[in-house]
């Protein structure tokens, strides 16, 4: 009798950058390979594009539209044509937390953040984000930032980026206002 399949290892995105508007996430293989950019002829607007070594092709899989005292918008893009504008909230509370059937949210362990299922009582996450680590929390990074995607999840890994990058945006800009008052 031949031995039980072994689990398959999570997938660890690796980030370049600590932006959430300019970075890329790859496997260490470049099997998955997804560049994040906001143009600066385009501030207000954030692509995620896909790399494809093996064809070598180039695809927008995503955009993200974010005008000031504006609502956030997300489109999602085939190969053919360009999808259409769907509100950011809408999609994290109901379509970007919807892969493949099952309703997923991201919730906050130790201040990382982690998609899980929404009626799960274990609360196992199926992404996980890893922040950076600094030499004696000042000096260059130790280790990189990186988003940990279980195998199950890699049919949906577009919409998980684009949740996590939306998620992360607003926690980042929650932490910045600060009102400012003048004697």
């Amino acid at each position: 009798m031949p031995p039980p399949k072994k689990v398959d290892p999570p997938h660890k995105l690796t980030f370049a950058t600590n932006s959430v508007r300019n970075t890329t996430f790859a496997l260490d293989n470049d099997k998955f390979y997804y560049e994040i950019v906001t143009r600066f002829w385009h501030p207000h607007l954030t692509k995620i594009n896909k790399y494809d070594y093996e064809n070598r092709v180039v695809t927008c899989v995503a955009e993200i539209e974010s005008f000031p005292k504006k609502e956030v918008k997300v489109r999602f893009n085939t190969p053919d044509a360009e999808g259409e504008w769907i509100r950011a909230s809408d999609f994290v509370k109901c379509d970007g937390g919807n892969v493949c059937g099952t309703i997923y949210r991201w919730k906050t362990h130790n201040r990382c953040l982690q998609l899980v299922k929404a009626d799960d009582e274990e609360k196992v996450p199926i992404a996980e984000y890893h922040p950076f680590k600094r030499h004696f929390f000042v000096f260059r990074m130790a280790q990189r930032a990186w988003l940990e995607v279980k195998p199950e999840a890699t049919a949906a890994l577009e919409k998980i980026i684009v949740s996590y990058l939306i998620v992360e945006r607003r926690r980042r800009d929650a932490k910045i206002r600060i009102k400012l008052e003048h004697p």
